[in-house]
């Protein structure tokens, strides 16, 4: 392997791309219009443009993708995550372009992308699965599904994720509006209707196993990440170790998520997902054919470089360590920068970025893109940087992260960064109190008069501007008047 193309934009692609320079690799990247003068274009050694910003013409343009790798003389593509990252068809057509696709081959994404086959090979390995159905065709199936399981039930797309298409069901009157929906996103989103139903695990901790396998069939697990701080199903905060997690549970966490990866023949790096209820009792959730947004928090702890090794991996190198090799020291902790406007919902923000000042400092790692002057796109998913931060315990971790979000100014548009700052000081977290449903019932904080100091005045602009068009709203708080700019300024610190 001497080149690689970086299928991918952002900043997964920038950590690819320096993956790659570290081994002394080619990075081959590839831009849309929008992102023609993105940072991951700037590092890499070749870039090539591939159409306007909406992904099907660009980042989800498979036959482009490919004829770019030729035309660069490209050995091997990396997907990222996103975008084509979980698509077999893809890796497939890599595959049969003589090139190397870096990560699993097309048919182990094609047994495991399925979350219904999944479960199947959860459930043959010995996995413990939560109650749920195959692939649904009609409502009515569905219905009566949900009777027989038990409300509340979890409606789900069998392709894809990303907490997209994905339904609360509390009572059957919720059953048809919810299914209409679902079914629209997931074919939006997948380009299939299908869904199936699981029962809802209530009050659990979302934790994912990390995993590395090699060709041989050699394969390790590194470690959990506690990743239940989420909104509408997607993750804004990961942490390793998980406050709940302790030695006994860890290890059969592992131990069932590399049963599950020898029983796909798993090659590459991967996460197996688990749901962990009240009572310590888990249950298969899904595998994440691909590397994580999260996976600095696992490096952090580790000391691997995990877009390295996939590399590695790819190349036919075995895995440099076996089980009893690897060793987990300290804490760390994963914050989402993202382009949504948390005082009002969390409404997606799109604009041109004014100013940035990134963190820095001990146990400090920013994973970024951003840069002043830069577009962020409408079209894409709002992840802007990750702040991760590492300590000795999880209380230093804590405190570090605090400093650097306490640090980071991004203006231009609103972000995530309200919201991340109020809950790494909220007692319940700071006590490793929380589970998936800890965002509807601690933000916004505004009800229980807890807003940081001056952020009222943001609070209740946002809450007037948030019922407006998107357009108005934008327009609106970028108007020249002290006021809006004290307002838009103070959500964004």
């Amino acid at each position: 392997m001497r080149s690689v193309l970086v299928a991918n934009r952002g900043e997964i692609a920038l950590r690819i791309i320096r993956g790659c320079h570290d081994l002394g690799l080619r990075a081959v990247a590839v831009y849309s219009d929008v992102d023609r003068d993105a940072l991951h274009v700037r590092a890499a050694d070749a870039a090539y443009p591939l159409g306007p910003a909406a992904p099907k013409e660009s980042y989800l343009n498979a036959r482009r993708l490919i004829e770019v790798a030729r035309r660069s003389e490209c050995d091997a593509v990396h997907p990222g995550y996103g975008f084509l990252a979980e698509n077999a068809d893809f890796a497939q057509a890599v595959a049969s372009a003589g090139l190397t696709f870096i990560g699993p081959p097309a048919e182990v994404q094609r047994a495991l992308g399925e979350k219904t086959a999944a479960r199947r090979i959860a459930k043959a390995a010995g996995i413990p699965v939560a109650e749920g159905t195959p692939v649904l065709r009609e409502l009515a199936d569905a219905r009566a599904a949900a009777t027989r399981i038990g409300y509340p039930v979890l409606l789900k797309p069998a392709g894809g994720g990303g907490g997209k298409g994905m339904r609360v069901v509390e009572r059957e009157a919720e059953l048809e509006s919810a299914w209409r929906g679902a079914t629209g996103e997931a074919t939006t989103a997948f380009g299939a209707p299908a869904l199936y139903l699981e029962r809802l695990v209530q009050g659990a901790h979302h934790v994912e196993m990390q995993i590395l396998a090699d060709a041989s069939g050699a394969t390790v697990w590194l470690g959990e990440r506690d990743c239940s701080i989420q909104r509408r199903h997607q993750k804004l905060i990961e942490e390793t170790p998980g406050p709940t997690i302790d030695e006994d549970l860890r290890a059969r966490l592992g131990d069932a998520a590399v049963a599950v990866a020898k029983a796909a023949g798993y090659v590459n790096a991967g996460t197996v997902e688990f749901l962990v209820d009240r009572a310590g009792e888990h249950y298969f959730l899904e595998v994440n054919t691909r590397l994580q947004v999260e996976h600095p928090v696992t490096e952090m702890v580790t000391g691997l470089d995990l877009v390295v090794l996939q590399l590695r991996i790819a190349s036919g190198e075995p895995l440099p360590f076996r089980q009893p090799d690897v060793e987990r020291r300290g804490a760390a902790m994963e914050c989402r920068i993202t382009a949504e406007d948390s005082l009002a919902g969390f409404l997606p923000s799109a604009g041109s970025i004014a100013y940035v000042r990134e963190p820095g400092g001990p146990g400090i790692r920013v994973d970024s893109a951003l840069f002043a002057g830069m577009t962020v796109p409408n079209e894409y998913d709002p992840l802007l940087a990750k702040v991760i931060a590492f300590g000795e315990d999880r209380a230093e971790a804590l405190a570090r992260m605090r400093r650097a979000l306490d640090e980071m100014r991004v203006s231009g548009i609103p972000t995530a960064l309200p919201f991340l700052r109020h809950v790494m000081r909220e007692p319940d977290f700071v006590a490793g109190r929380y589970d998936t449903e800890y965002v509807p019932g601690h933000w916004p904080p505004s009800e229980r008069g807890d807003l940081p100091d001056g952020a009222a005045a943001a609070a209740a602009l946002v809450a007037v501007l948030a019922a407006r068009s998107r357009v108005t709203r934008r327009a609106v708080t970028n108007a020249d008047s002290s006021w809006a700019r004290a307002g838009r300024d103070e959500a964004l610190r």
